[in-house]
């Protein structure tokens, strides 16, 4: 059996695109700068998580313009350039308040389309709603670019429940599907479960597709109230919140050890899986490409997600 093989691919929407069950998050490609990254890797260690990444089967990457204004698409594209084996992407549109009009979304794939050297994209999202234009607007936008053949499938990012039904709406009448919802999902952030967003998206046939799915680093179990996250996310999570998450943390490892060694955060990505979701972890260089490709091809059973889930009710 190969390597890739070990990578299932599951499918955005109903009957949507196929991509691979763990995806990569670029984010950092673009501000490495932030967030206490500091100069700890470069361009060349980004690579090496690119094709490690490919290697492994895990082959779905999002980006998005204004991770590092272009630069994370902009690398993304030249990797693509040198991969011996397809790639999936997925990129987003911020409406800046000066790009109001359902056209600014359409001409921003295009730019998109240029800093990735790419004639079409494989998924493109709306980035974050705004209250300067309407959701219909938005969606609408989306629908052109389906047409104009610049893009495969279409989703959203950080839409709540009613931005959610309005935009699958809009799409539908224009005979379109709204792929996915990205936005924030793990351990320590389960919001989408409590507040009606998990069920619409099984409602209607909506992916949800989790960013941050190890809490910005928290659920790799290297943390600690003494050994707090470098910079601005040292500072974002309190003490007390660092001391709270361990006994979750142990369970992490508890569960990893009896599935063969598996890490804290791959226990974590697997919960994520297990629910129903598509993770899309950060990977700065190959060593956490290939953690992030473990993460998968395996499954936590309902009693090790129920214990998770208990863990980390009150986090």
């Amino acid at each position: 059996m190969s390597e890739e093989s070990l990578i299932p691919t599951v499918r955005l929407g109903r009957n949507g695109l196929a991509v691979s069950a763990i995806g990569v998050g670029t984010w950092a490609w673009g501000d490495r700068m932030l967030w206490g990254y500091g100069r700890s890797y470069g361009d060349a260690d980004l690579q090496a998580a690119f094709q490690t990444s490919i290697r492994a089967g895990v082959t779905f990457f999002d980006t998005a313009e204004v991770y590092g204004m272009g630069r994370s698409e902009r690398l993304l594209g030249e990797f693509i350039r040198t991969a011996q084996s397809s790639v999936t992407v997925a990129t987003k549109f911020f409406p800046f308040p000066w790009r109001l009009g359902r056209g600014a979304v359409v001409q921003a794939l295009r730019r998109s389309l240029k800093r990735l050297g790419l004639p079409q994209v494989d998924l493109y999202l709306i980035h974050w709603p705004t209250p300067l234009v309407s959701v219909e607007t938005l969606a609408q936008g989306l629908a052109d670019a389906l047409e104009a053949g610049l893009t495969k499938a279409v989703g959203v990012s950080n839409f709540n429940v009613q931005q959610m039904r309005r935009a699958h709406a809009v799409l539908a009448a224009r005979g379109a599907t709204l792929a996915c919802n990205q936005v924030e999902y793990s351990l320590l952030a389960r919001r989408p479960e409590r507040n009606g967003l998990f069920d619409l998206c099984r409602e209607l046939g909506v992916t949800l597709v989790a960013y941050s799915p190890l809490g910005m680093g928290l659920l790799s179990g290297k943390y600690t109230a003494d050994n707090p996250p470098p910079g601005v996310r040292g500072r974002r999570y309190s003490r007390d919140l660092l001391i709270r998450i361990q006994p979750l943390i142990a369970l992490l490892r508890e569960i990893g050890a009896a599935h063969g060694g598996k890490s804290p955060a791959q226990v974590a990505l697997n919960w994520v899986v297990a629910k129903g979701a598509l993770p899309i972890p950060g990977a700065k260089n190959a060593r956490q490409a290939e953690e992030n490709a473990g993460a998968v091809g395996w499954l936590l059973d309902s009693g090790e997600v129920a214990a998770l889930d208990a863990a980390s009710q009150n986090l």
